[in-house]
């Protein structure tokens, strides 16, 4: 690192400490990426918030709102990352693109590719693009190009790149991350599928990606071109329960209407998890199964008790294939209260029936993925033959296709 002050030793032991926790919990797994995130001084990055704050290993930093308070910049939690850097397996003399701009990130990057690498960082707000600018400038990384631009169009001059890193939150990918990832080459972006995000890097193979790894997160969405948002079901007209659905609402929206004047059929399942445990592989089995996958959530203040999910900001839901029934997981503690039961909930005219449905799925994730590995997920351009793409479920978008396959059972 070069052109940097002697900093407070506050910052230096709040920035060592952040690293050692990640370190710790396994987020952090190389001496390389350990390396960079105890050089570069994050805080001077992050400086819209005090210095414990910008060490907070889990908390992401807030760089610009809208009038509404909606976040449309962030610099992203060291957590976060620390997985992303140790999905991109960066080496030194790579070129880099990545794919908004925060300034930190591309200090990392900067150092991970010393200096015979490159790098470049792109974004299309010009406020964002010159604050990283500057950011970088005041702290020695003049070496990083910064660009304003809609990355979804290919970076004039750029070329060929090794790495394709994407910080912002994508619902598709263009068909220009894939055209600038040389033969082999990854592309590490938080992609959001039937409303579940995952960090996942892709390896280029041919005219497709397939995933190497994906880990839950959570990103400010992408602008421009590529910008897709969640289309939100008001359950009975009113705005108590919502419902987003991220490939399209169903057929008949009203048809659900009637489904909360039916009685509220629950069934406990018996399925029971530690109160720690991931479930990132359930999320991702129930979006397999169900056709009418969605996030359900209900507004806090409007809360009359119809539904009693156990998180009412965010519960795995599904619309039954008639679309008059809907029905969501919740959970109960158990007796030992070191575990956690999950249940179903359902209302509309098949309630009884579909609850068992989603109880079944529930069972099958239990004894088949539990535990194991997520779904293997491959994009593939827009208007591929089905008969070229194999997979549980195939989700098309505008400028891609993506499958999602289990892993074959050993």
């Amino acid at each position: 690192m070069t052109g940097t002050t002697v900093e407070p030793d506050e910052a230096v032991r709040l920035r060592n400490g952040a690293v050692d926790t990640l370190c710790a919990e396994g987020w952090i797994t190389t001496p390389e990426v350990e390396a960079v995130m105890r050089a570069v001084p994050r805080h001077a990055f992050t400086p819209e918030v005090s210095v414990e704050k910008a060490y907070d290993p889990y908390a992401a930093v807030i760089t610009k709102t809208d009038e509404h308070g909606v976040q449309l910049s962030s610099v992203s939690a060291p957590q976060i990352q620390a997985i992303m850097l140790e999905q991109a397996h960066v080496r030194p003399g790579m070129r880099v693109l990545e794919i908004g701009s925060g300034g930190l990130n591309a200090a990392y990057l900067a150092e991970l590719v010393g200096t015979g690498g490159h790098v470049t960082t792109v974004d299309i707000d010009p406020v964002v693009t010159d604050r990283a600018r500057r950011l970088l400038g005041e702290h020695g990384y003049d070496r990083v190009v910064v660009v304003t631009a809609d990355a979804a169009e290919p970076i004039p001059g750029l070329g060929t790149v090794d790495i394709v890193m994407v910080t912002v939150g994508a619902w598709d990918v263009p068909p220009a991350w894939i055209d600038q990832l040389k033969p082999g080459g990854s592309l590490v972006v938080p992609l959001r599928m039937r409303g579940l995000t995952r960090s996942v890097a892709f390896t280029r193979v041919g005219d497709h990606l397939e995933s190497e790894s994906a880990k839950i997160c959570g990103f400010v969405p992408v602008q421009g071109s590529t910008a897709h948002n969640e289309e939100l079901l008001l359950v009975n007209g009113t705005p108590e329960i919502g419902l987003r659905f991220d490939d399209g609402l169903p057929s008949d929206p009203s048809l659900l209407d009637n489904a909360v004047t039916f009685t509220r059929f629950e069934r406990w399942t018996g399925v029971t998890i530690g109160v720690s445990e991931l479930v990132d592989t359930l999320q991702m089995h129930l979006a397999i199964c169900l056709p009418g996958f969605c996030i359900m959530a209900v507004d806090p203040e409007l809360d009359s008790g119809i539904v009693a999910p156990a998180n009412k900001g965010f519960a795995l839901a599904a619309v039954d294939d008639e679309g008059r029934t809907f029905a969501y997981l919740t959970t109960r503690r158990t007796e030992d209260n070191k575990h956690v039961e999950f249940g179903v909930h359902a209302l509309g005219p098949d309630a009884a029936v579909f609850a068992e449905t989603l109880a079944g799925h529930l069972r099958d994730w239990a004894g088949e993925h539990r535990g194991g590995p997520g779904p293997v997920i491959r994009v593939y351009p827009a208007g591929t033959p089905d008969d070229r793409i194999s997979g549980d479920r195939v989700i098309d978008k505008i400028h891609s296709r993506i499958s999602l396959s289990w892993p074959a059972q050993r």
